[in-house]
């Protein structure tokens, strides 16, 4: 963990960082050119991760903070 946050194991990668790069328009290409020791199973986790918070209602959604796609 990196300041209370879950991390990507052997990086010091927050989920929500990985998350946030892809929120601005990264690619998982770009992250895996970008951050070697990140591997595809490891963005699977992440997405596998956020997807279980979600269906357990773990994940609350600030609806000021959202962005709205164009």
């Amino acid at each position: 963990m990196l300041l209370g946050k879950p991390t990507i194991r052997g990086t010091r990668r927050s989920v929500e960082f990985l998350l946030e790069r892809l929120a601005d328009g990264w690619t998982e290409q770009d992250l895996l050119d970008n951050y070697p020791r990140l591997t595809r199973e490891a963005l699977q986790a992440v997405f596998a991760y956020v997807h279980a918070t979600m269906k357990d209602n773990l994940l609350l959604f600030p609806t000021n903070n959202l962005r709205q796609a164009s």
